[in-house]
């Protein structure tokens, strides 16, 4: 498996966590409502940042307009996790995002495992397809 596939699946798992039993996310910056496969699993510290790419906290269900053309409005991204995560989650990231991490086949392919399954879980518990 690769870092695309893992991708993938993990957005999906970010959407689908973050969408109420018909489907639709709040956005984590703006509070629109959004159908889970059109919004984004957006990242608040850069995913260029190996440490914190697939961290759960990190990356939440955001609209495509506030992820993609509003540079993923950040300074109400880090109040939103602080808010959503408990205080102190958008430095915790900021520091850990800093480290070193490196990711080798072995973890991909774990990690691409484990979300799909917990994409199947939640796509049974939502009803959704």
């Amino acid at each position: 498996m690769s870092d695309a596939k893992l991708w993938k699946i993990f957005s999906e798992f970010i959407r689908l966590r973050d969408s109420d039993e018909n489907g639709y996310i709040t956005c984590i910056t703006s509070g629109r409502k959004v159908f889970w496969k059109d919004a984004d699993a957006g990242h608040f510290i850069s995913r260029r940042h190996l440490a914190t790419k697939y961290h759960e906290h990190n990356v939440n269900g955001q609209s495509r307009h506030d992820n993609r053309f509003q540079y993923g409005r950040q300074f109400e991204y880090s109040k939103a996790i602080d808010k959503k995560w408990g205080n102190g989650t958008a430095d915790r990231l900021l520091v850990l995002s800093r480290t070193t991490c490196k990711m080798g086949k072995f973890e991909i392919d774990a990690l691409t495992i484990h979300y799909k399954a917990e994409v199947k879980l939640l796509k049974e518990e939502k009803g959704l397809k």
